[in-house]
């Protein structure tokens, strides 16, 4: 959907639904209460890979359908939140009829003083404005969180999936369609790594420098006194994974490379390939400078300096 198409369904969204919505709830918060209809819910747990063992929280939880359904059909665990004392009422009540109060509760509080920390799933409905004031807030989240969205996106930060699904009853934004989106928090691999790799017997060092846009990393590494560029790669939550070809003996030899994001510290393996043969060697690399996750267009890496 064009930009001009989404500012008409967020009009549509607003002037449509203040009146009927008004009346279902005691005008609090920023959000006026439109229910997800339930084929969204459910492809909004499929997108985030629900099992039992995530904690959901539902940012604006209206009726509670979203953790009920996650409660109920997975067994997960998980609360919602929202100003509407109505509607908490609604959802909490639903919750106990489902026999899921012992894993789903709805809480009378504000999202944006939420404490996200527990949360290995986010959900939401909320409009652009509510989703880019929130960005900072989920991107602080630890690397992995899986958050979707109904509908509206993040801005600059594009989603790692998104789905049109056909929604007939959907009379509301985009009638008769439903956007879903979903993105996995990016670890932090912006800055300065060193590592040494055994190449011909003995270990050569290989010193990379990373930009990063949200989940998009991309940069150079040296080896020798060459300075190599890394095609552009998106993170899945801590894990890394590019191929590059390097010079070694003076012909190209490529090396895949895919590790885990820890911290200061990445753990994996490179596999080397001459043309004659591949082998798998160990990689470990120390973040020795930190850099700055960007939230916009690609810029130059800001190193925040050495790492203790």
């Amino acid at each position: 959907m064009n930009q001009a198409a989404r500012l008409l369904s967020m009009v549509s969204l607003a002037l449509a639904l203040v009146a009927p919505a008004a009346r279902a709830q005691d005008g609090r918060g920023d959000v006026v209460y439109v229910p997800t209809p339930q084929v969204v819910v459910d492809e909004m747990l499929r997108m985030a890979k629900v099992s039992a063992a995530d904690f959901i929280i539902d940012l604006g939880s209206g009726d509670g359908r979203i953790i009920i359904t996650a409660a109920k059909k997975y067994g997960a665990r998980g609360f919602g939140v929202d100003l509407d004392t109505y509607l908490l009422k609604i959802a909490n009540a639903s919750a106990k009829k489902e026999g899921v109060s012992d894993r789903a509760s709805f809480v009378e509080q504000n999202l944006f003083e939420t404490d996200l920390s527990r949360a290995t799933v986010i959900t939401s409905y909320l409009l652009p404005d509510m989703n880019r004031k929130l960005r900072p807030k989920l991107l602080a989240l630890k690397p992995g969180t899986r958050v979707v969205a109904h509908d509206y996106a993040m801005g600059e930060w594009d989603p790692d999936e998104e789905k049109t699904l056909l929604v007939p009853e959907k009379v509301v934004g985009d009638p008769g369609k439903s956007y879903v989106y979903s993105w996995i928090i990016p670890a932090l691999a912006a800055g300065r790594w060193e590592s040494q790799i055994a190449i011909a017997g003995k270990p050569a060092p290989y010193l990379f420098n990373l930009e990063q846009n949200f989940q998009l990393v991309h940069g150079t590494v040296r080896v020798g006194d060459r300075d190599i560029k890394l095609p552009q790669v998106r993170l899945a939550g801590e894990l890394i994974a590019f191929k590059v070809d390097v010079p070694v003996g003076g012909k190209p030899v490529t090396h895949q490379f895919s590790g885990r994001i820890s911290g200061d510290a990445i753990e994996g393996n490179v596999t080397v390939n001459d043309g004659s043969g591949s082998r798998v060697i160990p990689w470990k690399a120390k973040q020795t400078a930190r850099g700055q996750m960007k939230m916009g267009a690609a810029g130059t890496l800001n190193l925040a300096g050495s790492n203790p």
